[in-house]
C-alpha cells in the first residue's frame, strides 16, 4: 500500500478533529465541549489539534461551514426532484426546516452559531451557502414567471431570515417535531405571496 502524503495526513486529521467536534458540540454545545475532548475523541494529540484549528473558535467555524455545505448539499438534492422552479423553492423550504428537527445541527447553526462566531461571520458564511441556495431557487422562479416581480436579493434575505426564525422557533420548541408541521404551514403561506397567479400577475 503506498504511503500517504503529509498533505493526505494533514487532511485525514482535520476530517477526524472536524466529525467528533461536530458530535460533541452538537450534543454537548460550545460551551461545555473543549477542545481536548475534541482531540481524545478524535484519537489524536492534544496539540494536533491545535495545529490544526489554533483554538476551539476556529475549530467550531469549521463544523459550521461544514453543517452549511451539508444542508446546502440537501436542499440542491431536494430541489432538483421536484418537476418546476416554483415546487423547488417550496420544497427546498420544507426540507430546510426539516433539517432543524436534527439537535446536532440546532445546536450548532441555530443556537451556538451567533454567539461564538457573531452575526456577521454567521451571515459571511450562510450567503456562500444557504442563502445562495435559496437565491438561486427564487432567481429560477422569477425567470420561469413564477414569482411576482420585485428586488430580488432584498427578497432572498428577508425569506432567508423569515426561515432562519422559523427554525430558531423549532430549535426553542419543547416538541420541534410536533412544531414542524404549523411552522412550516405557515412559512409557506409566506412563500406563497410572492407567487404569480391568474389574479396576481405582476
Amino acid at each position: 500500500m503506498a504511503r500517504r502524503t503529509q498533505a493526505e495526513r494533514s487532511d485525514a486529521t482535520s476530517s477526524k478533529l472536524v466529525s467528533a467536534a461536530r458530535d460533541l458540540f452538537g450534543r454537548d454545545g460550545y460551551a461545555a465541549t473543549s477542545i481536548e475532548t475534541v482531540a481524545a475523541a478524535a484519537g489524536v494529540t492534544k496539540g494536533a489539534a491545535y495545529h490544526h484549528f489554533g483554538n476551539k473558535a476556529a475549530l467550531f467555524r469549521r463544523v459550521f461551514i461544514h453543517e452549511q455545505r451539508q444542508i446546502s448539499a440537501a436542499l440542491e438534492r431536494a430541489a432538483g426532484e421536484e418537476p418546476d422552479s416554483w415546487s423547488a423553492l417550496v420544497r427546498g423550504c420544507r426540507t430546510f426546516l426539516g433539517h432543524c428537527l436534527d439537535p446536532a445541527f440546532r445546536r450548532i447553526v441555530l443556537l451556538d452559531g451567533p454567539s461564538v462566531l457573531g452575526w456577521e461571520a454567521v451571515r459571511e458564511i450562510e450567503y456562500a451557502h444557504t442563502l445562495r441556495v435559496l437565491t438561486e431557487g427564487i432567481r429560477a422562479a422569477a425567470v420561469d414567471g413564477n414569482v411576482i416581480d420585485g428586488d430580488l436579493t432584498a427578497r432572498s434575505q428577508l425569506i432567508f431570515g423569515a426561515l432562519c426564525e422559523a427554525g430558531m422557533l423549532l430549535a426553542r420548541s419543547d416538541d420541534p417535531a410536533r412544531a414542524l408541521p404549523v411552522v412550516a404551514a405557515e412559512a409557506e403561506l409566506l412563500l406563497s405571496s410572492l407567487a404569480r397567479t391568474p389574479d396576481r400577475p405582476a
